[in-house]
């Protein structure tokens, strides 16, 4: 081991939100800062993100006028995992989100907006919000002003020249003027989870916090009882670097770790929608310096899409599938041939769906499974990244027949037949009577809201030919890992704060167990719990905002 060791107040892994909004509130309070990441790029999960920030009675809402407070999201979480939360836990989120994002538009330059109309996940809970407003949107954000940094920030290849709202996964129709597109390009101006991760980065090198990349933590190193830096990969060896006041596990999830994934998760994940670096070093960390662990069955679950060699960062990529499964003109069915699920219900719940297994054939029948759709919605919207009108590629498959398709897809022919057959009758009489499909507000929300009432979302399947694609049980990342009290201090497994150690985001047994509560449901916890744990860790160390 090298001597020459080095020393600050707080030790960070992991640049994405959580780790970012923690080196900038520890500094914020006094701290010196030093923030290490493995990747040779910042931003985790959350620059790949469509940026959106689920945070009750936030500051926007208050601006606008909207009615909103902690009690209400207590009550929702509350009804939809009762015993499964750790009370101080959510409560900490609850009572501080607010707090977190109005000092990151104090200390970054971050702009959150409403996403109008959008609504909570289960609005049939008490406490949820049909008419939106805890759902935020970032404005845009010009990386020409990180310098250098700005091809260091993770990307998926996108430059994102829009806004969330102004898509049609915030409600709008994507139409920007040609010139002021061509303004935000020239600028590189970006949106979604790029302006969210460009404005904390752009504060943090504001403050000479500047990321330390590609660097690579082998344990924790104590003194005595307590945690009192990390041992690194050096040239020569290994390093220590002394944290005086804490080290901050913000390293992300697990969900590519397949031997963790296995042990832990409650079901299938194949197909993740994270970055490939999200291993588990983390929770690792956590567990040899003896972390009790919580929440660690659960993921923020999406069914994906997955197109043949199509790599990412040397991984397949596998990217979310909404609108696919929600706009008329298609359904999902299994390999009986049958519909097993409300399509346009959230994301996360259709996990349950997905994991189902038959009791007496023990297997999860639900997999494989398809989305289905026929030229009229093949006319209208998009599949993936391939546009209406644009060559179709091999990995869409197509039939002139709803027969010949079932036989290419190696499922029930008849019951397919018989499935859409019912389908299409629902569709008519303007209700699904298996799945309550478009009953909800949230079901219509992503699909044609051209079309009045459920028709946003329901659409017969009669026009061929006929085309389907194969769903993958993804997620957007993991939201277990090791329990914390209200500052976001690692406990132990007798429940004691292990000095010197804390979590947040999701390296962390997540505030909302295993709820999804609505978009942006990941980084309102992610960036309130850094704001927490960083400001926990630089207690003592001056106060700059005093």
């Amino acid at each position: 081991m090298t001597d020459a060791a080095r020393s600050t107040d707080v030790v960070i892994l992991g640049a994405g939100a959580s780790g970012l909004c923690a080196a900038l509130t520890a500094y914020e309070q006094g701290a010196e800062v030093l923030l290490l990441e493995k990747s040779d790029l910042v931003g985790g999960t959350a620059a790949i993100s469509g940026g959106v920030i689920w945070a009750p009675d936030n500051p926007v809402m208050r601006r606008a006028g909207l009615s909103d407070s902690a009690a209400a999201a207590r009550a929702y979480f509350e009804s939809l995992a009762p015993g499964q939360l750790d009370p101080p836990v959510l409560d900490a989120f609850l009572d501080h989100c607010s707090e977190t994002l109005a000092f990151l538009e104090r200390e970054a330059p971050l702009e959150f907006s409403l996403l109008e109309g959008y609504p909570d996940y289960y609005l049939d809970r008490p406490g949820a919000l049909e008419g939106g407003g805890r759902a935020l949107d970032n404005g845009l954000f010009s990386f020409l002003e990180l310098g250098e940094w700005r091809e260091r920030v993770r990307h998926n290849g996108s430059p994102y020249p829009l806004m969330l709202r102004e898509t049609p996964l915030g409600g709008a129709t994507g139409a920007v003027d040609p010139q002021e597109l061509a303004r935000r390009v020239a600028n590189d101006e970006r949106g979604f989870g790029q302006a969210l991760i460009g404005g904390l980065l752009k504060a943090c090198l504001d403050r000479g916090i500047e990321p330390q990349l590609e660097t690579d933590v082998l344990r924790l190193h104590r003194s005595g009882d307590r945690i009192a830096g990390v041992v690194i990969r050096a040239d020569d060896g290994e390093q220590v670097i002394h944290a005086r006041h804490g080290v901050l596990i913000c390293t992300g999830g697990f969900e590519w770790n397949e031997q963790l994934r296995t042990t832990f998760l409650k079901g299938p994940l194949t197909h993740p929608a994270s970055p490939p670096t999200n291993q588990g070093d983390g929770l690792k960390l956590a567990m040899e310096a003896g972390a009790q662990l919580g929440n660690m069955t659960s993921a923020w679950w999406a069914p994906t899409l997955a197109i043949p060699d199509d790599e990412w960062f040397g991984e397949q990529r596998a990217t979310p599938v909404l609108l696919e499964r929600t706009a008329p003109h298609s359904i999902i069915v299994n390999r009986a041939g049958k519909r097993f699920c409300n399509e346009a219900a959230n994301y996360s719940a259709l996990a349950g769906a997905f994991h189902y297994q038959d009791p007496n054939a023990y297997a999860t029948v639900n997999l494989p499974c398809w989305v289905l759709f026929d030229a009229q919605y093949r006319e209208r919207y998009p599949v993936g990244p391939l546009q209406p009108g644009e060559p179709l590629p091999d990995w869409i498959h197509t039939a002139p027949t709803l027969s010949a398709l079932a036989q290419a897809l190696g499922i029930d022919g008849a019951a397919l037949e018989n499935t859409v057959r019912q389908f299409n009758a629902d569709v008519a009489a303007g209700a699904d009577t298996q799945f309550q499909r478009g009953a909800s507000p949230y079901d219509r929300f992503y699909g044609d809201r051209s079309r009045p009432g459920a028709a946003a979302t329901l659409g017969p399947l009669e026009q061929a030919p006929f085309f389907a694609i194969e769903l993958k049980i993804g997620a957007l990342g993991t939201n277990g890992g090791p329990r914390t009290d209200a500052e976001g201090r690692v406990l132990n497994q007798q429940g004691a704060v292990i000095p010197g150690l804390y979590a947040a985001g999701n390296a962390m047994a997540g505030p909302t167990g295993p709820v999804y509560a609505g978009a942006g449901g990941t980084l309102g916890p992610a960036l309130t719990s850094g704001y927490l744990c960083g400001r926990a860790a630089a207690r003592g160390a001056g106060n700059r905002l005093g």
